[in-house]
């Protein structure tokens, strides 16, 4: 039976830790490393080593009983969350761990509620149980009002035979059947466990262990109870699908990662993407950074292949399916700043190959200012960025001040026009354009005819309005929530050639922006503050002044909670200011809450100087022609002008 198993925390907590420890006794690694002593087996990178904390989700491999487990170690600092995220989705299982000292931090609530959301069965680790001021019960009760009343903490060992009564009871409570068994005193061992292994992996039960990963306390207790708790079924027998959840480049290679989800695996399987097929040319079982080559890998193992190109991050080989958006994004973003010998052309290459293993990135090339920025999550990520271009590439970059990353909309229905006919070129676009509900992202519709336009041309027109992100009219940031309907167009038989469309559909949508009533989106932050009941005043006003909202307070004799949403250019720094007015005492989460209306547009507006009509990439006039030659039509006059009805 194959079993992928995470371990997740906050940066931290003892994670890494815990993994050389549970692959130590599983006979995976020889010896165990450590974080201060840079040999840890899975921060195998000399970046993570240096800085003491894991940025890459690295796994080892290895056996308990029957069992072959994948243990992925994943990044506990914000800034690296998109790996942890893209790790999360290929788990069976989880393991969060926690600090008996600190308790439930701020990333650990980001990670509960991931998991909750891809539906992860979840144990919990109260970790460093040896160290001054822990304090196992009251990390309990933190986990039962901030998690889930369903915790379960196991303090005895569970065997197939042997339940303790209190576990029993537990369980029984939780099930009528299994409740009449129990005050009968016929409750069966083997029943209560298959019972509980059931609740854990529908979402019912959480159970928590505690000790110490540094002085390897309670580690093989928990070891032993794994195969007890968890169960995992995959169809072996059906044809091939798996999830691409990591890239790598060993040297030249390109190494992609996949969790086989459903059939088998062979070495020169073919897959086809789009109009290329490739074919598998080796297949990796990686345990650190160490590899045995096999032929064949089945549903529910986790490896790597040589000789798909193609297949990027969140892929869904061997299936249509579509993957799921990720929930966690970059809200900043930061101009690389590079003075070197190398054209920036080449720099471009070197930050696409980085882009293919970390998406989140998200490389934009702006070809008039030949310039190169980048999507991230905070300042760390710049500052590794910076070791790990000079490292693999020999290439000495900085970053630019990270600046918000904003969004717009349309707040009003309108229909666009794009026409594109400059001599022996045709194509002709009329895009119904709607507001979507927020963070509902672009979307489309089809209600053009076939006897206007051909049906290859419609998904032509449907490709190039999803190929790229469009530039708005106030910022030129990203246009979001727009519901696009091709309602008709033309082409035709001669002169309509490749990129006509895709200029009639710019144009079409650069036209539709300029009648619609335009709103810039910025990102939002929901916050949880938690301190001594001295400050609420204080904490109202900031919120206030950082125009945002929230809920009303929750106070108890001693501390008070406050919750809300804030946006992110009025909140990003202020968790320095909330530590030094708490004396380090209070504590402070920020989730990414998704986009909202921008609190002070005309300001944002004005600071980045947009010039719509400047814009080498867009136009929203169209092209027509008479008497051999190309002529403009203003945006304005466009609709007139229109060959369709």
């Amino acid at each position: 039976m194959y079993k992928t198993i995470g371990v997740l925390a906050h940066v931290d907590a003892g994670k890494t830790t815990f993994s050389e420890q549970v692959l130590f006794h599983t006979n995976s690694i020889q010896a165990r490393g450590r974080v201060d002593h840079q040999d840890t087996f899975l921060d195998n990178h000399e970046v993570e080593r240096k800085r003491g904390i894991t940025i890459f989700a690295e796994q080892g491999r290895m056996h308990i009983g029957d069992d072959t487990y994948t243990l992925i170690d994943t990044p506990g600092h914000v800034d690296f969350s998109p790996e942890m995220e893209r790790a999360i989705r290929v788990m069976d299982y989880a393991i969060i761990i926690i600090s008996a000292v600190e308790g439930v931090q701020g990333h650990t609530e980001t990670v509960w509620q991931l998991l909750r959301k891809y539906h992860v069965p979840t144990f919990f680790f109260i970790n460093k149980i040896d160290r001054e001021g822990a304090n196992v019960e009251a990390v309990m009760t933190q986990l039962r009002k901030d998690c889930s009343q369903d915790v379960l903490f196991i303090d005895e060992p569970l065997r197939a035979d042997c339940i303790s009564s209190s576990i029993t009871e537990w369980v029984a409570e939780r099930d009528e059947a299994l409740l009449d068994a129990f005050l009968n005193e016929s409750l069966d061992h083997g029943q209560c466990l298959a019972q509980l292994q059931a609740m854990i992996k529908s979402e019912c039960a959480f159970p928590c262990f505690s000790g110490s990963a540094l002085k390897d306390e309670g580690i093989q207790g928990f070891i032993a109870q794994l195969p007890l708790l968890t169960d995992t079924q995959f169809e072996v027998n059906a044809p091939f699908e798996g999830e691409v959840f990591k890239i790598r480049h060993d040297g030249h290679q390109r190494l992609t990662f996949i969790k086989a989800v459903k059939g088998s695996l062979h070495v020169r399987d073919e897959f086809s993407f789009g109009e290329v097929t490739e074919k598998v040319t080796e297949i990796r079982l990686y345990n650190g950074s160490r590899f045995e080559t096999v032929q064949q890998v089945e549903a529910g193992e986790i490896f790597a292949v040589k000789g798909l190109s193609q297949a990027t991050i969140g892929d869904r080989i061997g299936t249509t399916i579509l993957s799921q958006p990720y929930e966690l994004v970059p809200t900043l973003q930061a101009k690389v700043q590079y003075e070197g010998d190398q054209h920036i052309k080449e720099v471009l290459q070197f930050f696409r190959l980085l882009e293919a293993e970390e998406p989140s990135l998200r490389v934009v090339w702006q070809e008039k200012f030949q310039e190169i920025h980048v999507h991230i999550m905070g300042v760390i990520q710049l500052e590794v960025l910076v070791e790990v271009l000079m490292k693999r590439f020999s290439l000495a970059v900085s970053f630019g001040e990270p600046q918000i990353l904003y969004m717009e909309t349309i707040a009003t229905t309108v229909t666009g026009y794009g026409h594109f006919e400059p001599l022996k070129h045709y194509a002709e676009v009329h895009l119904l354009m709607e507001p979507n509900a927020r963070g509902t992202g672009n979307t489309f519709s089809n209600a053009c005819h076939a006897d206007n336009l051909s049906v290859g041309n419609q998904r032509l027109v449907e490709k190039h309005l999803f190929e790229r992100d469009h530039h708005g009219l106030l910022t030129g940031f990203p246009v979001t929530d727009v519901h696009f309907t091709l309602l008709t167009g033309r082409g035709h038989n001669e002169h309509t050639s490749g990129g006509d469309f895709r200029e009639a559909s710019f144009r079409a949508l650069r036209q539709g922006l300029e009648q619609a009533q335009n709103v810039l989106l910025e990102p939002y932050y929901r916050f949880k503050m938690k301190a001594s009941n001295d400050f609420i005043g204080r904490m109202m006003t900031d919120i206030q002044q950082a125009s945002g909202t929230f809920d009303d307070p929750i106070l108890t004799e001693t501390n008070v909670v406050l919750t809300g949403r804030a946006p992110v250019a009025t909140l990003m720094s202020y968790s320095t200011t909330f530590a030094a007015y708490t004396n380090g005492k209070g504590a402070l989460i920020l989730q990414f809450d998704g986009y909202d209306v921008c609190h002070n547009a005309e300001e944002v507006m004005a600071q980045i100087g947009y010039e719509k009509n400047a814009d080498p990439e867009y136009s929203s006039s169209s092209i027509f022609c008479a008497k051999g030659k190309g002529y403009t039509v203003p945006w304005h006059e466009a609709q007139a002008a229109m060959h369709c009805q």
